[in-house]
This record gives C-alpha cells, sequence and structure tokens, in this order.
C-alpha cells in the first residue's frame, strides 16, 4: 500500500472536493431530465426535458460524495482504487465521474469534454441508442451491474484476492444488505490474507429507504448495527449527518482513518513477523439522506430523505410548471457556473480533485482486467492422458473430475498469483482435491489439530455458498485473473442469476473496443442429476444447462465430455480462452474410459464425432438404418451399452455412433460461430434417417438445438424429465427411459428395419426393466450384468438369431 500518512482536510481541499461533487449532482441531474439547455443558458422550459423520465436519484448523491473523497485520498497516496457500487442504480453518479476525470471521453470520444458533449451524455442516458440506468459494462471503471442486488461485496473480494496493491472501495446499499447473498458476503474477511491479497473498504450506505419503504439497518439500533459488524470481524466507522461542509470533514477523517489502518495490517502482515491471526478491518458506516440535496419538499410531501425520492423526484416537470420551476433552481442550487466554464468544460476547481492517468478510478486498469491479464501456463496434456486403446476402450472406470484437479494442481504450481478454485465446500466431493499437494484451503479464522488443509495462506476458496463462490470468480476474472467455479449440479441453480448477469456483461463487453477481453467464467458442475441417486430428487436437476444454452452465440459455451481425456482436452481450452461462460459437465464417479488423448484432442477440436468402434464398424457413407447419438457422461455409457446389445442380436442391422461434446455445434452455422455446417451436420444425422438422442439434461434442449435442420421431427431426443428419487444409479435412468434397455426398445421403434428377431428382443428387454425393479428392491443395488458391465461383455439372450434375409418393417413393434 502507498504512502498512508494523509493529512486533514484542508480548506482548499474542501472547496476542491465539494465543487466535484456538485459537479457530479449537476451533471447526474441533467442525465435523468434533461435533453437540452446543459448549461441552463437560459430559463429552463418544457421542450428541454425529456419525454420518458428514467433513473435513479435517491443513492447518487450519496455515491458521488464517497467518489469524491476517494479521489482525494488517490491524489495524496497514488494508491490503486476501484469502486464498486452494489447500489448500480445509481449509475448516472458514476458515469457522471467517470466524465469528470475525462476517462468517459477516451472510451466514447462522440461526448466530447464541451457543451455540445453534455448534450450527448444527457440524451444518451436511459435512452434507445443510449447507456443503461445502471452502472455497467458501458461504464469507464466498473466491473459490477449494480441492478441485481446483492454481489456488491463478494466481487470486490474476488477482486481483492492476489492483487496485494489494489483497494476496492465496496459501497452497499442498505436495501442491498437487505438479500441474503450480501448478508453472506460479509464473512469475505474471513478469507482475506493481508499478506499477499489486497484490501476492500466496505461503505454501508445507510440512506434509510427502498423503492416504497423503509430499509431494516436504517432502522435498527446504532448498537445493535455496531454489534453485528464488530461480530463479523469488522470495525465499524460511523458517519452521520447532512450538514455541509462538516459532512465532508467528518468523512475525509473516517476514510483517512480506515486507511491508515489497512495500511497498518498490511505492513504488519508484510514485515515477516505477522502471526496468521485475521485481522480487524475497517468498514464505514455512512448515514446521509436519501435524495440528499435534492428538492425537500414536493406538492407537501417530503422527499429528501424518504422513500420519495428513490426515483424522479420531480416526474411531472414537462406539464407541471411548478415542477419545472423546482428542477430549475434543484440544478441552479449546485451553482453551475462555478462548476463549468461558457464552452461547457469543467473549471480547474473541479478538475483539481481528479487523479491523473491510470490513477483515476475510472481509468485504473484493474477495472479494465483485460489490459492485465496473462495466459496461464499450461502443461502439455501428455502428462495427464490416461492411455485408452482399441482393446481397452470401454473397459474400464475412473473418475475423470481427478484428472482435471491434476490439471489445476499444476496451474497452481505454475501460477501462484494468477489462479484460484471456487468451490462451495466440495473440492474432494468433487475429486479435485489434487490441488491440496500444492496449496491449503485460505481460512484466516483459528484452527485446530482436526483440520486438514487448511491456512491463512491457502488460495483454495472453499466457502458454503454459490454466491460467494460465484461473486469471488467473477470479480477474480474481472481484474484478469483465471479461475473455475465448482458446484455440484443441481446447485448451480443458487447462483444461476450471477451466471446469466456474467453472460450478459461479456456479450456487452465485446462490443466495446475499450474493454480488453478477460478470462472467461469456467464453470464445472459435478456430482450430477444422473449420479445423485443417494441424496435424492432435490440434488437431481440440470437446469443450469439451460441457462447457458439460451445466452448469446457469442458468449455461451456448453461442454459435456465423456471421460477423462476429453475433460484434460476441454480443461485446456476453457482456460485459455476469453469473455465467455463456459458451462463443463461431468460427474464425479468411475466412468467409463473411450478415447486416446489424441482422439481426445480432436474430438473435443471438432465438438462432435462418429464412434465406428460404438456403432457399426466399417459401415463409412453408406446410409444406417438408424443414428444413435449422445451428450454427456452416463447416457454415452447407456446409449454404448444399447447399440452393443442391438449389434449383438442383429449384426445386420445398421448403426451409426455420434457423440456430441461441444454442444453448441448442434447449431445451425447461421445462428451460432460453432454449429456445424450443413454438410457436416448430413455427415453425421444424414437428411431423413431417425436420430435418437440420449441427452444429459431436459429432451427439448436437443430439439431446440437441431431446429431448422433438415426432418427435425426424426429426432428423438431421451434425458432428464423431472423423475428422481433416492435410488440406485442405474434406476436413476431407468426412471427416466434414458437407460440401455429403454433405449434397445426405442432403437426398434425408430428403426427404417428391423429383423425378425427385433420383435424377441424388444420383449427381453421388456423383461429386463421388470427384473431391474424386482432386483433393486431386495438387493438395494443394480443388476450384476448393468454394474459389471464393460464394453464386449454383453452375450446374446437365448433366443433363434435372425436369419440375414429376414427383415421386417419396424410397424409390426409395438410403440411406446
Amino acid at each position: 500500500m502507498s504512502n498512508h500518512m494523509i493529512p486533514k482536510l484542508t480548506k482548499d481541499e474542501l472547496l476542491q472536493v465539494d465543487a466535484w461533487w456538485r459537479a457530479n449532482n449537476y451533471l447526474t441531474v441533467g442525465q435523468i431530465y434533461l435533453k437540452d439547455n446543459p448549461l441552463l443558458q437560459r430559463p429552463l422550459e418544457a421542450d428541454d426535458i425529456k419525454p420518458r423520465l428514467l433513473g435513479h436519484w435517491g443513492t447518487s448523491p450519496g455515491l458521488a460524495f464517497i467518489y469524491a473523497h476517494l479521489n482525494r485520498l488517490i491524489k495524496h497516496t497514488d494508491q490503486d482504487v476501484i469502486y464498486i457500487t452494489g447500489p448500480g442504480h445509481g449509475g448516472p453518479a458514476i458515469v457522471s465521474a467517470s466524465y469528470l476525470e475525462g476517462t468517459y471521453t477516451e472510451c466514447f470520444p462522440a461526448v466530447t469534454k464541451d457543451a455540445q458533449g453534455l448534450t450527448k451524455l444527457f440524451r444518451q442516458f436511459s435512452a434507445p441508442g443510449g447507456i443503461p440506468s445502471h452502472a455497467s459494462v458501458t461504464t469507464p471503471g466498473s466491473i459490477h451491474e449494480g441492478g441485481e442486488l446483492g454481489y456488491a461485496l463478494s466481487h470486490a473480494f474476488g477482486a481483492a484476492f492476489d492483487n496485494p496493491d489494489l483497494l476496492v472501495a465496496a459501497v452497499v446499499g442498505d436495501g442491498e444488505a437487505e438479500t441474503g447473498p450480501l448478508e453472506g458476503s460479509w464473512k469475505s474477511i474471513s478469507f482475506l490474507n493481508p499478506e499477499h491479497d489486497g484490501a476492500v473498504l466496505p461503505i454501508l450506505h445507510l440512506n434509510g429507504g427502498k423503492i416504497a419503504s423503509p430499509t431494516v439497518l436504517s432502522r435498527k439500533d446504532p448498537e445493535e448495527v455496531e454489534s453485528y459488524f464488530r461480530g463479523y470481524g469488522y470495525e465499524p466507522i460511523w458517519v452521520e449527518g447532512n450538514e455541509l461542509p462538516w459532512m465532508h470533514e467528518k468523512f475525509s477523517d473516517a476514510l483517512n482513518y480506515a486507511y491508515s489502518r489497512i495500511a497498518e495490517i498490511q505492513q504488519e502482515a508484510r514485515s515477516g513477523n505477522w502471526d496468521g491471526t485475521r485481522p480487524v478491518w475497517p468498514m464505514i458506516i455512512l448515514r446521509t439522506p436519501k435524495g440528499w440535496t435534492g428538492p425537500h419538499l414536493v406538492d407537501g410531501k417530503v422527499y429528501e430523505g424518504t422513500w420519495r425520492a428513490h426515483q424522479v423526484p420531480l416526474s411531472g416537470v414537462r406539464e407541471d410548471a411548478d415542477h419545472l420551476a423546482l428542477l430549475e433552481n434543484w440544478l441552479r442550487s449546485y451553482h453551475p457556473e462555478e462548476l463549468f466554464n461558457a464552452d461547457g468544460t469543467i473549471t480547474e476547481l473541479v478538475a483539481a480533485n481528479n487523479p491523473e492517468g491510470n490513477k483515476r478510478i475510472s481509468g485504473n486498469p484493474h477495472a479494465n482486467g483485460g489490459l492485465l491479464t496473462k495466459d496461464l501456463r499450461l502443461r502439455d496434456l501428455s502428462e495427464y492422458a490416461t492411455e485408452v486403446t482399441d482393446e481397452t476402450r470401454a473397459s474400464f472406470k475412473q473418475e475423470s473430475t481427478r484428472t482435471l484437479g491434476a490439471i489445476m494442481r499444476d496451474i497452481y504450481e505454475d501460477n501462484p498469483d494468477n489462479f484460484r478454485l471456487f468451490c462451495p465446500d466440495e473440492t474432494n466431493s468433487n475429486r479435485l482435491g489434487a490441488v491440496f499437494e500444492v496449496t491449503d484451503r485460505a481460512f484466516m479464522e483459528r484452527t485446530n489439530l482436526v483440520d486438514e488443509k487448511l491456512s491463512s495462506n491457502g488460495r483454495v476458496m472453499e466457502v458454503l455458498s454459490e454466491h460467494n463462490s460465484h461473486g469471488w470468480l467473477d470479480g477474480y476474472n474481472l481484474t484478469g485473473r483465471h479461475g473455475l467455479f465448482a458446484s455440484y449440479e443441481a446447485f448451480g441453480m443458487v447462483s444461476a442469476s450471477m451466471t446469466m448477469q456474467a453472460g450478459k456483461w461479456f456479450q456487452e463487453a465485446n462490443h466495446l473496443p475499450w474493454r480488453a477481453a478477460v478470462p472467461s467464467l469456467n464453470i464445472l458442475l459435478s456430482s450430477t442429476c444422473w449420479r445423485n441417486d443417494h441424496n435424492g430428487f432435490s440434488h437431481q436437476a440440470p437446469e443450469l444447462l439451460n441457462v447457458v444454452l439460451n445466452m448469446n452465440k457469442s458468449v455461451g459455451r456448453i461442454y459435456l465430455p465423456v471421460d477423462a481425456n476429453t475433460l484434460a482436452v476441454t480443461a485446456e481450452k476453457v482456460f485459455s480462452d476469453r469473455n465467455k461462460v463456459n458451462l463443463v459437465v461431468q460427474d464425479k464417479q468411475p466412468q467409463m474410459q473411450y478415447l486416446s488423448m489424441e482422439e481426445a484432442k480432436e474430438h473435443v477440436t471438432r465438438g462432435y464425432g462418429i464412434w465406428d468402434w460404438a456403432g457399426t464398424e466399417g459401415l463409412g457413407d453408406d446410409k444406417p438404418n438408424l443414428v444413435i447419438a449422445t451428450a454427456g457422461d452416463v447416457v454415452t455409457m447407456e446409449a454404448v451399452a444399447a447399440a452393443e446389445i442391438v449389434k449383438t442380436v442383429m449384426p445386420d442391422l445398421k448403426i451409426r455412433f455420434v457423440n456430441v461434446v461441444n454442444l453448441m455445434a448442434l447449431h445451425r452455422p447461421k445462428d451460432h460461430p460453432l454449429g456445424m455446417s450443413d454438410s457436416e451436420f448430413t455427415r453425421m444425422f444424414t437428411d431423413d434417417v431417425d436420430v435418437l438422442f440420449a441427452f444429459h439434461g431436459y429432451p427439448g434442449a436437443v430439439h431446440q438445438l437441431v431446429h431448422g435442420r433438415p426432418g427435425t421431427d426424426r429426432f428423438h431426443a431421451r434425458g432428464f424429465k423431472e423423475e428422481g428419487t433416492t435410488t440406485t444409479p442405474f434406476d436413476m435412468v431407468v426412471r427416466n427411459e434414458v437407460d440401455r434397455y429403454h433405449l434397445v426398445i426405442d432403437i426398434l421403434n425408430n428403426s427404417d428395419y428391423v429383423p425378425t428377431n427385433g420383435i424377441k428382443l424388444y420383449h427381453w428387454a421388456e423383461k429386463q426393466l421388470a427384473r431391474h425393479h424386482e432386483y433393486i428392491v431386495e438387493h438395494l443395488e443394480d443388476l450384476p450384468e448393468v454394474r459389471d458391465w464393460t464394453l464386449g461383455t454383453f452375450e446374446a439372450p437365448d433366443f433363434e438369431r435372425p436369419n440375414e434375409d429376414a427383415y421386417i418393417p419396424r410397424k409390426p413393434l409395438p410403440e411406446r
């Protein structure tokens, strides 16, 4: 941390800070209301007002007040600071700040630093063809879209991890403080190490109101509030009031004290004599009126300091002359003639409070993390290869996610300050525990002799909160570092809205040339719906797949590796790309191994492929009687087993077996950049042969993906259909009719021709299902031939084999 001795606020500095704050408030009100006459060089008229008044005034003056004082701190200390606004609907204040600092014009040259630029700035706010009302991806200096409340602190701490010289000022609105994710994120100081991490300064902004009612913390006794935060391990510093200039002096003193305490904590931790004890970090509780400096009374009702100031305090200014006069008086109360020159440029008094260059909050490279991003050092995949040959294919099982654990272990070792795994207490459970060979779990609270792999210097982030894990990684990514969020599949939905927001951020960032691309958000879902048989129905849910499936085509990616080698290749891919949401779904339980490393590289690179060995070998370009397609590990094993059963009994039935590992490849190329070409689609699936598709998630996703392809009615998707309970592994697939026996029946129902013994095989499969149900109830485990199956072990049922030419149409087969 930079020089931490900050002098008291001088009279000149007070004037500068106050002028900057007033200028920001003026610009904020202008963005909400004005489309013309930006400097009030003539009396305000109704035609100067926007036809639709949108935005949030209530929190904005408080956000600008904090920002103004952070600027002074930076000027004295040269400290790197980024600013996270939990109440992100105060976006006009943050846009105004970047405009005053000059960064906005650097990013958007059309919004010039003069009267014409002011007009553009005002007209574009929350307007068609303009910018949103929140502090979003279009706002220089922002790494946090605060429209969805709850994630300010988790993003702030994620930004601070492994960023020892960074201070993250995180404003938590008192409405946001009521949300579950924010409530849990106060615990983040239990994971922040002052030796090698940066600092987070939480600023709880108590302005008293939400949209239409008071907030909980604003109405609590201050002693209760103080006890609450002291219990978490913070030292609260109170600043309360609305009188000026006293509030400037009071807040400046509070900020100086907080900064000096942070510097002392870090200096002690980095001295070499620190014992690893969690420090008591400072936080500021700022209580100011909601809508501070805005209209106090409107139509006889109090607005300033109440929930009425939340959005647009004067909503009838185009029609109501009294409201228009109030608006003009409000704008002139900031004395714009002291803040802006006649040509619209800011005065020297305002500019004096701006830091310079990259030290500007809105221009700090940590808030444009792609500028600081370094590629991960990744070892050659041959070091992680599982040996698979033609003879051993699908003949042995292993826990594939252990390979990913080994890859991440080496990434940790080779990238000691640039990579972290974030996981809700499930690292070992998801078979990723190899990371503990090189680092512990991060933990700043007390430890004891029972604890394992737990220390203040650990860098594996385990906290029993999907929101914290996801939010930490978001902040880590957006400041230019790499990572993985791993969760049980069903509980990926706990933080699904965060995943969706990350996708929207990347999508918008792709259209902003000044936003440098950052490492992708990588999510591993393991302990999947098909293998959470022991936990029961609550743990059986593949919904996140559909969330990512519906993201913009520039962002969303879904990978369904089927074994250790395809997972390794997928990992290399997702850890290397940028501005994507990469969803990788693979179970942690022992599973069949199908492809050699070289085969896996080709398969994952293409995204799909024909497995001749699983279908009818030597089929070549001959048209099959049926195409079996799969996407997902468990369903692929069931489909391979089903194909083996059918080929053994009916060797002349021509089956093409297609596996898809990159789900987006099923799209048409005009719908997705990874979509396979029409000719490739025909090569895989033909144009007219029925396709039986065994899918990891909800079957409807397959129909969505192949929409517009030739003869989509011929695709018969089987997948999870919300049938589950506490049961055996095989019973999970049986309940959803995507097991080998149901698939055999489907093959017989959907092949264009079926040998005579097809009807006998059909009834045999039905009997196997009946046997299964009886067996698991009696023995509490699956049938031996299911548990012990490997490719090549199936023996044909004891009924007459078909004659070579004895084919019958499929019509006589009973339909399921």
